[in-house]
């Protein structure tokens, strides 16, 4: 079933809320796909993933015109979230993307070199 991504029903919110973790999917420049797990949190349309500056899905986010998929799932329940990605090392980004994340899951380890993805999420599909 395909969602508004902006216009969520109550259970898909929950889902995205509790804490389990994903699948990201972003492509090499071979075409190929690059699959980590993932925390994430997701804000108004926004998809975020903190990560270390020059990972492999920094590197693959960075490309013109990257697109990645979020894929999270609990038994029969799953949710994948697509769209635009694109890396921001801006301080107020980073700071709001650990803030959602330590909510979620737990307060990070302190990481100089954290850079933030963010996916305008353009799709959410999933079985909730």
């Amino acid at each position: 079933m395909k969602f508004d991504p902006l216009d969520l029903p109550d259970a898909a919110r929950v889902f995205l809320t509790e804490r389990h973790l994903a699948s990201l999917i972003t492509l090499r420049v071979t075409g190929t796909p690059h699959v980590v797990p993932v925390g994430f949190t997701y804000l108004d349309g926004i998809a975020r993933v903190i990560t270390n500056d020059g990972s492999i899905k920094v590197r693959n986010a960075s490309r013109v015109g990257a697109r990645a998929a979020l894929n999270q799932i609990d038994g029969r329940f799953w949710l994948t979230l697509e769209g635009p990605i694109s890396v921001s090392r801006d301080p107020d980004d980073v700071a709001l993307a650990v803030e959602l994340y330590a909510r979620r899951y737990r307060q990070p380890r302190i990481n100089p070199t954290r850079v933030v993805l963010l996916m305008a999420v353009d799709r959410i599909m999933g079985n909730i």
